[in-house]
C-alpha cells in the first residue's frame, strides 16, 4: 500500500487503544514507514465522509473537518 501523504510505503501493524470502551483493545491499521501516517478503518471512514482538507496556519498541516 502507498501513503496518501507522502508516498511511501506502508505495512500493516496490530495495534492497541486501551482506552477503547468496545472491549476490543487490539486493531489493525496501515502505518507509514517514511512520514509515520497511520490509517485504520475509522480514520478511513471520516475521512470518505469530509473528503476536502482543510490548509491551516503557517505550517501547511492538513486538517480533515
Amino acid at each position: 500500500m502507498t501513503c496518501p501523504r507522502c508516498e511511501g510505503l506502508m505495512v500493516e501493524e496490530r495495534l492497541e487503544d486501551l482506552r477503547d470502551d468496545t472491549g476490543q483493545i487490539f486493531f489493525h491499521a496501515w502505518h507509514c514507514i517514511a512520514c509515520g501516517e497511520v490509517l485504520d478503518p475509522v480514520i478511513l471512514s471520516n475521512r470518505q465522509q469530509n473528503p476536502k482538507p482543510i490548509r491551516h496556519g503557517n505550517r501547511n498541516l492538513l486538517v480533515y473537518n
